[in-house]
């Protein structure tokens, strides 16, 4: 069974655009200027990596790029989902979590390359 990355490309852009709109309209006068740049790196990031989610969920269906997407998945959460609430909340300690988002970004892009050289050499 394929994982159901389109689907939550569509979701996570979703909350993507919506998370986007609320911090230009609702937070820009509530956070800081730190803050905001905070809560607007959680958004950018967001929404770049759920375009490679879904890249992913429409190539043919590889082990490593099943890996790669969930690697996505988890990136989003751990290193988006933490910003948002550091931003939001100013609960300095979830910026320890953040890091872990980024590796687990790092591993997938690392994973779709290597898929993307490997298919290049069998051509």
């Amino acid at each position: 069974m394929r994982p159901p990355f389109l689907f939550l490309a569509a979701v996570g852009g979703f909350i993507g655009v919506a998370m986007g709109a609320f911090g230009a309209h609702g937070l820009k006068h509530l956070l800081s200027e730190h803050l905001l740049d905070v809560y607007k790196t959680a958004v950018s990031y967001q929404m770049w990596h759920i375009l490679a989610l879904a890249l992913i969920a429409v190539l043919p269906d590889h082990k490593l790029l099943r890996w790669a997407g969930w690697l996505l998945v988890a990136g989003i959460v751990l290193f988006s989902g933490s910003l948002y609430l550091l931003a939001i909340f100013n609960i300095g300690w979830l910026g320890m979590i953040t890091p872990f988002g980024g590796l687990a970004f790092l591993a997938a892009w690392a994973l779709l390359a290597y898929v993307a050289w490997q298919k290049n050499q069998e051509l």
